[in-house]
């Protein structure tokens, strides 16, 4: 069977979270081909993988946004556009009820050259002028319109590139990878799969709500814009996976069908956990070791970790922090952090960059995360399968990660509110003096690892949907 598998900002480009996912799923199915459509920001990173391909990986289509935003501006050409296809396009930019086939079609359409000749046209113009009429009379319209082209222009040309052909579709996410597998499906009658790690559309709200770079009166515009990707993709898709029952309560909240969605949690191979090194004998015992498994980003709001390891810090002066992951991805906010440090007069704090976590793990007493938004984090089944307490955010699963769900096993660590540093630190200064509770919390969670997060289980749930979507196939779809 050959899977395309579409990621967005992740694979295989970044390490961790879904990118290890990603990899994890391909490197444990040899018996499959994948090809590899990735979505990348900046044209700069092409070719430059963080991963090993592995040999199952017969093709990599790149493609990058910022290469699509630089085109030539042709204007004024005039088509024929039919009321459906005037329709699709303002339903498109409004976010509400969009006729995706009409849509793939205009996109695609070969009465114009290119995307930016579509949207100098004077349908277009006419368009976008009888929709701000109706719906954006209060927003100056010269703004509206050079807003919606650059909303617009990454879409048409992604959807103007090539799409491999493959028996099956999987996306990573809604959004641009969402819709790209949708119409992969609707372009050779295949089948499409989508896994939700996180929530795609809450995600990007969250981050133009804080951006400078869109005024506050189109954050609106946009916001909407990736409401209705994502509407696309629960659409087209023949089956939704979440990894946990909250991420499958607001997927339906957001349109998704509920009768198309499953819940598969992640695994993890708790053998590969069962011995990893610890720390030397000598003076160094007597630290206590805090780490956190995660890219220096400012989703995973490291100032906040590092706000309460100072406080931890008064309270503990013997503890050590040691931050495991890239610092490349985000060089400023890393910097941001450096700065931190120094203006905190904090010791202690070491940040590694990307390193082997298995070399680390072991010798760390708790595990740390602080993250603003999460699905199911790797790096807390990690440290559960090593027998290490977490001290994590109440975001994504973390929660019933760390508590169950009434399997009657115990919590194996502690949840704080997200940004809360006072919190967050009372959790690890409790951690941190109570040895006793550090070990039966690290047992328990090897424990739920073991009923519950296994890697056998989570891949052998995935080539059974796999084979159940592969068998169905449907007509290809006629331009």
């Amino acid at each position: 069977m050959r899977i395309c598998m579409v990621a967005e900002g992740s694979y295989p480009y970044i390490t961790g979270g879904v990118s290890s996912w990603i990899h994890s799923l391909i490197q444990s199915m040899p018996q499959h081909e994948f090809v590899i459509y990735a979505i990348g920001a900046e044209e700069k990173n092409r070719g430059k993988f963080k991963y090993e391909l592995p040999p199952n990986v017969v093709e990599v289509k790149e493609s990058f946004l910022d290469v699509f935003m630089r085109e030539e501006d042709i204007w004024g050409k005039s088509y024929r556009l039919t009321p459906e296809e005037r329709q699709s396009i303002q339903s498109l930019i409004a976010g509400t009820g969009t006729d995706w086939n009409t849509l793939f079609k205009l996109l695609r359409d070969e009465r114009w050259e290119s995307s930016t000749e579509f949207l100098m046209s004077r349908d277009y113009f006419d368009a976008l002028s009888e929709l701000s009429r109706e719906r954006y009379s209060q927003l100056p319209f010269r703004e509206l319109f050079w807003t919606v082209r650059s909303m617009l222009l990454p879409l048409m040309q992604l959807l103007r590139e090539p799409i491999p052909e493959a028996d099956l579709y999987h996306t990573a996410s809604t959004g641009y990878a969402g819709i790209i597998a949708s119409f992969g499906k609707t372009l050779y009658g295949r089948k499409m799969l989508l896994t939700e790690h996180g929530i795609y559309s809450r995600e990007r709200e969250e981050e133009i709500i804080k951006a400078e770079w869109v005024q506050g009166y189109f954050k609106d515009l946009w916001i909407q814009f990736f409401y209705g990707l994502s509407r696309c993709a629960y659409d087209y898709a023949d089956r939704v996976i979440t990894l946990f029952n909250r991420n499958r309560e607001i997927a339906i909240e957001l349109g998704c069908p509920e009768d198309k969605i499953s819940i598969v949690p992640n695994g993890v191979k708790l053998g590969d956990y069962a011995a990893l090194p610890g720390r030397s004998k000598g003076e160094e015992d007597s630290r206590l070791h805090i780490g956190a498994v995660v890219r220096v980003v400012p989703i995973k709001d490291i100032k906040t970790m590092l706000g309460s390891f100072a406080i931890v810090k008064r309270e503990i002066p013997e503890a050590v922090f040691t931050i495991m992951g890239p610092t490349d991805e985000d060089t400023e906010y890393y910097e941001e952090c450096l700065e931190m440090v120094e203006l905190l007069g904090l010791k202690d704090v070491e940040f590694t960059g990307s390193v082997n976590v298995k070399e680390y793990l072991g010798k760390m007493d708790i595990i740390a995360l602080t993250s603003i938004s999460e699905g199911q984090p790797l790096s807390v089944l990690e440290a559960m399968a090593a027998g290490k307490p977490c001290v994590t955010t109440d975001v994504g699963s973390c929660r019933e990660l760390l508590q169950g769900r009434d399997d009657g096993i115990g919590p194996s660590g502690l949840v704080a509110p997200v940004m809360n540093e006072e919190e967050i630190a009372a959790n690890l200064t409790a951690l941190g003096r109570n040895r006793k509770m550090r070990e039966e919390m690290g047992r328990n969670g090897r424990l739920r690892i073991e009923r519950e997060y296994t890697h056998d289980s989570f891949i052998a749930r995935y080539e059974n949907l796999y084979r159940s979507l592969a068998r169905g196939g449907g007509a290809p779809w006629q331009e």
